[in-house]
């Protein structure tokens, strides 16, 4: 019989996050030797990653780093919270997130096919960590912006890592106002920055709906085009960050806020995982 303690288990399960039964199984299977454990583990693995293809990857985490004018983030993604909690995911997330910061790449298709300094594919790393952790791993998004930014990171559970993060984009340093619209952004989920963003097949969809929600309440003719104007307007005020009422003051807008601070917005990114 292999010679294995219970901190073996509890330490492979840690590392590689494969089940309990798993980790026995494979110290059993190496006569307890743990690195040749965690290499089987590994190996099961990958014969199991194409069955994988078709799961649904609805945990994992957001990470970022901000340095140097270059801001970087990514939303990685797995299938439980227990793989998300582990510090074998959260190292595959820096190793990817410093990469990133380092080759300023916005593409994801292209990142995907780039190389890590290793000499590893960015995918066949993923496709390695796939392996090892037992779970279906994707590199979902990922944003970079360069210049003056500010960056918000959210756990929405303190045993989570973050699971909301938001980079905005200013035309000039924002000080303490970047950091507002950043947590503003991240409660609020704007999906644009600007009306004029807005698709005009959304718009008139939202028209139509507002028009024919009035003749249902039985609203005179003639009072229509204010209604169907003014439920627009509430529309925009849901989806367009500038146009929303600032979280910090509701009297005012995002607009507004930031006009007063003697800056603009040009481009922000929010990621919340599995949305």
């Amino acid at each position: 019989m292999a010679s294995y303690t219970a901190e073996d288990v509890k330490r492979l399960r840690e590392l590689t996050a494969a089940g309990m039964v798993d980790c026995k199984k494979a110290l059993d299977e190496s006569g307890g030797d743990f690195d040749k454990a965690v290499e089987i583990i590994r190996v099961k693995g990958l014969k199991g990653v194409t069955k994988r293809e078709g799961r649904t990857t609805s945990n994992g985490l957001v990470a970022a780093k901000s340095e140097g004018g270059v801001t970087a983030m990514l939303e990685l993604n797995c299938e439980t919270d227990f793989v998300a909690k582990g510090d074998r995911f959260q190292q595959v997330a820096k190793e990817l997130i410093d990469h990133l910061h380092k080759t300023k790449s916005g593409d994801l298709a292209a990142f995907l096919a780039g190389s890590l300094p290793s000499g590893a594919g960015v995918q066949a790393f993923i496709d390695e960590a796939n392996a090892t952790l037992g779970e279906k791993i994707e590199l979902r998004r990922i944003a970079v912006a360069e210049g003056s930014t500010s960056l918000y990171l959210h756990q929405t559970s303190p045993d989570l890592p973050p699971q909301v993060g938001v980079v905005v984009k200013f035309d000039k340093d924002p000080g303490e106002v970047g950091r507002d619209v950043a947590q503003h952004i991240a409660a609020f989920a704007p999906q644009f920055l600007t009306r004029s963003e807005v698709p005009s097949e959304v718009v008139e969809n939202e028209r139509r709906l507002a028009e024919e929600t009035a003749r249902n309440e039985g609203k005179p003719e003639a009072a229509l085009p204010k209604i169907i104007e003014g439920r627009v307007t509430g529309f925009m005020k849901e989806v367009v960050l500038l146009e929303q009422p600032f979280a910090k003051d509701q009297k005012k807008s995002v607009e507004a806020v930031v006009k007063e601070a003697g800056v603009a917005v040009s481009a922000f990114y929010r990621f919340r995982v599995g949305q």
